[in-house]
């Protein structure tokens, strides 16, 4: 059984043993284990930990998840389940004893594999030849996104590997993306790529990937022929195919014509049966262009035989050897147009000449005749004149270029959607019905600035459709922008004075880019319920326009909402669209006009430092005044120490720049006590006598006088104004002793003493006798003199020397008649 006196020394031991036990941080010893001493684990999954101790007494021990605790323990050991289902699930091991404990927490780690992993292209469905393609990895819910990892392959084998160990460490679920960029040719149609997402914890191992399916990437380019111009002959009659043998992806569509007027065929072949002389056209187009062939097809006219006719005019002569001139000898005409040339010979024995074409043909026995033709409708035309003479034909062919405007010219974008900065574009120009191709010239502006041309070398003489392409990677300056193209037909000096021109509208280019700050002050001072942070000259740019938001202390705010004085601090700009987002931040100071913070009445003591100051901002000066009211008042210097002598009545002013305010003060000092009067530290009296002592004292607030003797004391305390005195009447050897006076006010206490002395009184015989010794003592004297006075009237002195003659230098004493010395 313990006693009294063994309880505190029991306390103590146990004291002693737990401060050995734990260190001045809570950390245990000896240290608490942990098994595991860390958990990677599953979201949702339950994992079972143990904390022991090295320790052989039996204390208190539980464990922690959150905020619930487990069934103590009163063992070495204890064990408990935590569930990681929280992303911020804590749990920790606690040992015990009283009142105070030590922890030791498990660290936990909850990870989630990726949902779903997806891939696929940013933009277009298809790249295209040449040009930048973007495929996108997006990885779903995947936790923590930190220890992400996400590789792409290409084919099969790895050619990239992203991590994401640069993000902040966050708890949770997110979803993250991972972009490659690739330029593709046509023969790398069909290559397959995929992305796999998998989280990498170091050397605690990774966790199984996750991949997404397979995209193949299909590599479109513009149509394309074999070969541009085909020369077919045959017989009247024949049953011939035309081939027009074209590539493309998307696999290109068909269209025919036959000199210019379009046919129903749609298809690559066409099947035909020579008649005439003709030219046909197939146009291979898809959305990234067209291309055109020109089948020239020569039919020869059959006998009733059925056999080809044979040729009965002479070979002709080359056209250097025929004496033939055509004026003009070459002409440029617009389809449609009329035309006139004259040809003329001046050879002998003219039997015959004249014009062989589709339309306006002539002859004549002279030596002149005139191809004329009220419209060219013919793409076929090709006029020639010959000349029969008895010694030989031969024949000239009139150089005839035959033009035609485009009916249309038009800008627009093979990629659909606004441009994106950064991203490779291209525009295309579409040009209609337009001919000859190889004359035509395309030009690109941006605004009224030339940025390219473009020739064409297509041999073709009939009207085709051409197109021309402008690559163009924007930014963010080129929104707005316009494009835009023009076809001219260059027919050299035999064409029109004015070159046959067709332009495009503009196009107007639509650049997507991210926010950016264009102006934006880096601190402002505002007025209090005047300025809101709406109100700041911030510009932000951005396409699409983006949306701002305000935080303040990470807090989203109101930004049309008038500040107040304690909303001064920094405050952050979020600038968003769905290219991206910035921040920018401002440090606001929100400015007011003063008022006074003190109030109308101090009691302060005296050298006490007391301010009254004024708030305001900027900080405004602060004026004093004595009196009641600024305006007629002395000004003084600000009062901050205060004596006795500065008590009264002030009038403050404080100034700014945004407004004033006075306020009224008034101050009251307090001082000590102090004794007003001089005194004796002690007073005498006789037994049996009367006396009276006073103790008076000034202070603010005006002192308590309070004498204190001892109780044996026979006094009479008598006040009168600040004067407290004491009268001791018949003074007795118990009045005597110290007197003490208190002075007392709120500020302090003084003292003074007074030191009151009984004495006894002499018999009164004893002062008889002196008084009969004094009035003998006047008697003698009184005598003296008389008898003196006698000598000197009979002329009888005696001088006695006041000092000694010893020395010889006194005065001599001489006798006188009468018997006087002098």
């Amino acid at each position: 059984m313990l006693t009294a006196t063994m309880l505190p020394l029991k306390m103590l031991g146990l004291l002693m043993l737990f401060f050995s036990m734990c260190d001045a941080d809570g950390e245990c010893l000896p240290e608490l284990i942990l098994n595991p001493p860390e958990v990677l684990g599953e979201y949702g999954d339950t994992v079972t930990v143990n904390c022991s101790s090295a320790d052989s007494d039996n204390f208190e021990m539980y464990g922690m998840v959150g905020n619930t605790q487990w069934q103590p323990e009163y063992e070495n050991s204890v064990t408990w389940n935590v569930t990681l289902s929280d992303w911020n699930v804590t749990a920790e091991c606690v040992k015990q004893l009283n009142n105070t404990s030590c922890r030791k927490e498990l660290k936990i780690r909850i990870y989630q594999n990726p949902e779903e992993v997806v891939v696929g292209p940013t933009k277009n469905a298809s790249a295209l030849e040449g040009t930048q393609y973007q495929l996108q990895c997006d990885v779903l819910n995947v936790a923590p996104v930190q220890h992400l990892t996400v590789s792409w392959y290409r084919d099969g084998e790895t050619i990239r590997t992203d991590n994401f160990t640069h993000l902040n460490a966050t708890k949770g679920l997110a979803s993250e993306s991972s972009t490659l960029t690739a330029t593709f040719s046509r023969a790398e149609n069909g290559a397959q790529f995929h992305c796999g997402a998998h989280l990498d914890f170091g050397e605690h191992g990774s966790k199984p990937a996750v991949n997404s399916s397979v995209h193949a990437v299909s590599v479109h380019y513009a149509a394309e022929l074999k070969n541009q111009t085909e020369y077919v002959d045959g017989n009247e009659g024949d049953h011939v195919t035309l081939k027009c043998e074209a590539e493309g992806r998307p696999a290109p569509v068909f269209s025919w014509s036959l000199d210019g007027k379009n046919l129903m065929e749609t298809t690559s072949d066409l099947n035909i049966t020579l008649a005439t002389n003709a030219i046909y056209i197939c146009t291979a187009s898809n959305y990234l262009g067209n291309t055109t062939k020109l089948f020239n097809v020569y039919v020869m006219k059959t006998n009733v035989m059925g056999a080809p006719s044979a040729i009965t005019t002479p070979e002709p002569s080359t056209p250097k050897d025929c004496p033939l001139v055509l004026t003009p000898a070459k002409i440029v005409v617009r389809f449609g147009d009329p035309a006139e040339v004259e040809c003329s010979t001046s050879a002998k024995g003219l039997q015959r000449m004249g014009w062989e074409a589709p339309s306006g043909a002539t002859a004549s026995e002279t030596n002149v005749t005139i191809w004329t033709v009220d419209q060219v409708k013919d793409w076929a035309t090709d006029p020639l004149c010959y000349l029969n003479t008895k010694d030989k034909q031969c024949s000239v062919k009139l150089k005839i270029t035959l033009y035609k405007t485009a009916d249309s010219v038009s800008v627009s974008a093979l990629d659909q959607g606004p441009m994106v900065e950064g991203t490779e574009y291209l525009l295309k120009c579409d040009i209609t019905n337009v001919a000859p191709v190889q004359k035509l010239k395309v030009t690109w502006y941006r605004g009224n600035e030339t940025v390219e041309t473009q020739m064409f070398n297509d041999t073709s003489e009939i009207p085709v459709n051409v197109s021309s392409t402008f690559r163009i990677t924007p930014e963010r300056d080129s929104d707005g922008e316009l494009f835009r193209c023009d076809a001219k037909l260059h027919l050299g000096p035999n064409g029109p004075k004015h070159v046959p021109t067709k332009s495009s509208s503009p196009f107007k280019a639509v650049v997507h880019y991210k926010p950016l700050v264009k102006t934006c002050p880096g601190s402002y001072a505002g007025v209090e319920q005047e300025f809101s942070i709406d109100k700041l000259s911030c510009d932000f740019a951005g396409n699409p326009p983006p949306t701002v938001k305000w935080y303040y202390k990470e807090k989203l705010i109101n930004a049309s909402q008038p500040l107040t004085r304690d909303q001064s601090g920094e405050y952050t700009a979020q600038i968003e669209n769905h290219l991206g987002s910035i921040n920018t931040s401002v440090l606001v100071s929100i400015e007011y006009g003063p008022s006074f913070t003190c109030d109308d009445r101090y009691e302060v003591r005296e050298n006490e430092i007391v301010h009254c100051e004024a708030d305001g901002k900027p900080k405004p000066n602060v004026s004093w005044f004595v009196g009641e009211k600024v305006e007629g008042g002395k000004e003084v210097a600000a009062v901050t120490r205060w004596t006795k002598n500065d008590r009264g009545i002030y009038s403050l002013q404080a100034i700014n720049k945004h407004g004033s305010a006075t306020h009224r003060l008034r101050v009251d000092v307090l001082y000590a006590p102090v004794f007003t009067e001089s005194y004796s530290e002690e007073v005498n009296v006789f037994l049996g006598d009367n006396v009276t002592f006073g103790c008076s004292a000034d202070g603010h607030p005006p002192p308590d006088i309070q004498w204190r003797k001892s109780s044996e004391a026979h006094v009479t305390v008598t006040t009168r104004g600040s004067q407290k005195s004491i009268t001791v009447a018949g003074a007795t050897s118990t009045d005597a002793g110290v007197y003490i006076c208190d002075a007392t006010n709120n500020v302090t206490v003084v003292t003074r003493t007074v030191t009151l002395v009984v004495k006894d009184r002499k018999p009164v015989v004893g002062k008889a006798i002196w008084w009969l010794i004094i009035l003998l003592v006047f008697v003698i004297v009184f005598i003296a003199i008389g008898v003196a006075q006698h000598y000197k009237t009979h002329g009888q002195y005696s001088f006695v020397s006041a000092k000694p003659d010893n020395d010889g230098s006194g005065i001599p004493m001489t006798t006188q008649p009468n018997g006087v010395s002098v």
